[in-house]
């Protein structure tokens, strides 16, 4: 009870009026100061030639980029639902889609903690306990980690490219999706970290309370079908960087395109910063840069592949965010 409390109340405020407009506020100055940077790099460079590598895109070459990042959102979406069932929730597909797109309007929240609104959305439609959904964000975290490690472990593989830095991250993030849903092993390191530091034992408590909730997803394939999911859907991602790229000119494979994507988009997550914002741009950039992509082009691809993919599901996310406030409302009362 204590724990769903707990949760709870990180989650309803995210309706009340201070916590949406910071929400907001973080929204545009993080927006901001991403266009000011590529702006400032783009002048620094020469407007002439970004906007020259820009106008080489066509209407129907972006609606493939955007149909690319769809594909990702609706697999990663049919994760969601899987995951759903697994648990027990009896929800449509077309419901846990509201939920899964829904959350994407808080994706850049500090720690991407906003995007707990689909816990408060399934509470209020199917009176389930915050505590006993709390695990599908846990397990399509990793998922996404296990699908986007394997993905990347494999394009370094076959690219010719050197990403210093890939190797480690690979293998934590692999690491961490392996420990993360082996509930076993996830109880296990928490009763270690406790008896090592001797602190925060509420914290360490909810682990092993989390690690325990994880059991429906490891049994009957669940996370094998879900990962795989996810991986065709960072797959369609990463694709859709390397046709940006070659449609702009750049020589760069489909393998070392796709790496780059993957690790800049790791990379991002590692800053800590909401939605990886900043630390993936300079990531995909210097990376693009060590191939031999000129700043003029590799400046306004990062900025166009970041537009389609992270901030088309931010504004997909605002579409549906108050259509799914209203059902939930709706089936609560």
């Amino acid at each position: 009870m204590q724990q769903e409390q707990t949760i709870s109340s990180t989650i309803e405020p995210t309706a009340g009026g201070s916590k949406a407009l910071r929400d907001r506020l973080i929204l545009l100055g993080l927006l901001a100061l991403l266009i000011v940077g590529l702006l400032g790099a783009a002048a620094a460079t020469g407007w002439s030639e970004t906007l020259h590598q820009i106008q080489k895109l066509s209407l129907w070459q972006i609606c493939v980029l955007l149909a690319l990042s769809l594909v990702n959102y609706g697999l990663r979406g049919l994760r969601w639902h899987l995951f759903a069932k697994r648990l027990g929730l009896n929800l449509s597909l077309i419901t846990s889609m509201r939920h899964f797109l829904g959350g994407f309007a808080m994706t850049v929240t500090p720690g991407r903690v906003g995007e707990l609104v689909r816990m408060r959305w399934i509470r209020r439609e199917t009176g389930w306990a915050v505590e006993r959904t709390a695990p599908l964000v846990l397990v399509d975290r990793a998922s996404d980690l296990a699908a986007m490690a394997v993905l990347l472990g494999a394009t370094l593989l076959l690219s010719t490219s050197k990403i210093a830095g890939g190797l480690p991250v690979t293998l934590l993030a692999l690491l961490a999706a392996f420990i993360v849903t082996r509930p076993a092993l996830l109880a296990w390191c928490a009763r270690l970290g406790y008896r090592t530091t001797g602190k925060a034992p509420r914290l360490f408590a909810k682990v092993r309370r989390a690690a325990r909730a994880l059991a429906p997803f490891s049994q009957g394939g669940a996370l094998f079908q879900g990962s795989l999911l996810a991986f065709a859907g960072w797959l369609a991602e990463g694709f859709a960087f390397y046709l940006l790229l070659a449609w702009m000119g750049a020589d760069v494979t489909a393998a070392t395109a796709i790496a780059i994507f993957l690790f800049s988009t790791l990379a991002g997550g590692l800053t800590g910063a909401p939605g990886g914002v900043g630390g993936a741009e300079a990531a995909m950039i210097a990376l693009l840069s060590l191939e031999g992509v000129p700043l003029a082009l590799s400046l306004p691809a990062t900025a166009i592949i970041r537009l389609t993919t992270l901030w088309f599901a931010i504004v997909i996310g605002l579409i549906i965010f108050p259509i799914a406030e209203r059902i939930s409302k709706r089936v609560q009362t």
